[in-house]
């Protein structure tokens, strides 16, 4: 099979596009001939070596993919050869990753795509999505009536989170760095997006939330906690999951005082059981048309190098070339 991978920890242009041994279904495993597959952050950590899982080397990268069951192992009973499929939470600890034709996946990490979403679409949503739900379902709660907070609405988990907590009955405030990104976040279903390079993020907060926002949910690597907690209303929650290297300081007393809670959590550590209690929901709202892909560049499989490249540029350098995911096809 054509393999987007790497044999040893490095920069983009490590990656190599070739040919490695078709993969066969273990115990437990669907083999899924991959349609689609998107490029994540954490990719490009793991590839460069930030994060070590003790992958396995030769490696494939990547963490997302959707396609069709191409073979069952022993032991599988939920799918069958011909299903559509999409995932995520490969390519770590220590698990070979997608951007391949052929992969083999545990059975527990595989969804069935609903009907009339297309692969493209099911892998631009499955990390991120998944994230989003993790972040305002499992562990803010948000409730209908709420007002959530996103900061960089227009990204690919921002883009979710608008979404789903619209779905869950919410109002949503967003944040996005030009006129373009913020006619997207209004597309999606935002109630007030704040362009952060033009406006006033605390005087429109103010006017539009004065009593303040039940859900920040921060996307961002360097984060202002001061400012977040200062628009948190009453048990308000702080929602964490981005900056691995982040240290910022940290208003105590105001937060606490307002009876406030913080939840920090990495997509990966969530066990099976919560990422398809996830995707039970994700796959509704998609059939529902509820929650739509933010794509923002389509590319080749054999560009995996190019696409890293772009992703770091924009999660790293901050460009601001990128508005979505990127997605990969074979």
């Amino acid at each position: 099979m054509k393999a987007a991978y790497i044999e040893q920890p490095g920069s983009a242009e490590s990656i190599r596009y070739g040919d490695l041994p078709d993969p066969r279904p273990g115990e437990g495993q669907v083999l899924v001939r991959v349609g689609a597959v998107a490029v994540n952050p954490v990719d490009t950590y793991i590839r460069s070596g930030a994060i070590d899982m003790g992958q396995p080397m030769p490696f494939v990268v990547g963490c997302d993919l959707a396609g069709t069951v191409e073979a069952v192992g022993p032991g599988v009973e939920q799918f069958r050869v011909g299903d559509r499929v999409w995932g995520s939470n490969q390519g770590l600890m220590g698990r070979q990753g997608t951007f391949s034709e052929l992969a083999a996946v545990d059975a527990c990490w595989l969804y069935p795509t609903p009907d009339g979403v297309s692969d493209r679409d099911a892998a631009a949503t499955a990390l991120v999505a998944i994230t989003a739900h993790l972040g305002l379902v499992r562990d803010a709660s948000v409730q209908p009536g709420e007002t959530v907070f996103v900061h960089g609405g227009s990204g690919g988990v921002g883009s979710c989170v608008i979404q789903i907590a619209k779905a869950r009955g919410a109002k949503v405030v967003a944040t996005a760095g030009s006129d373009e990104k913020a006619e997207a976040c209004r597309r999606l279903g935002a109630d007030c997006v704040i362009n952060y390079k033009t406006d006033d993020v605390d005087a429109v907060l103010k006017t539009f939330t004065p009593e303040g926002v039940d859900v920040w949910f921060e996307t961002l690597r360097e984060q202002d906690l001061i400012q977040a907690v200062s628009h948190l209303r009453m048990r308000g929650r702080l929602v964490l999951m981005a900056g691995r290297d982040s240290t910022p300081p940290f208003p105590v007393g105001p937060f606490y005082v307002k009876d406030c809670k913080a939840f920090g959590f990495a997509m990966f550590n969530a066990p099976p059981e919560e990422q398809r209690r996830a995707a039970d929901d994700i796959n509704q709202w998609l059939a529902a048309g509820k929650l739509r892909a933010k794509i923002g560049r389509v590319m080749k499989l054999e560009e995996a190098a190019a696409a890293h490249k772009l992703q770091e540029e924009n999660t790293l350098q901050m460009a601001g070339t990128l508005a979505g995911k990127i997605v990969l096809e074979p």
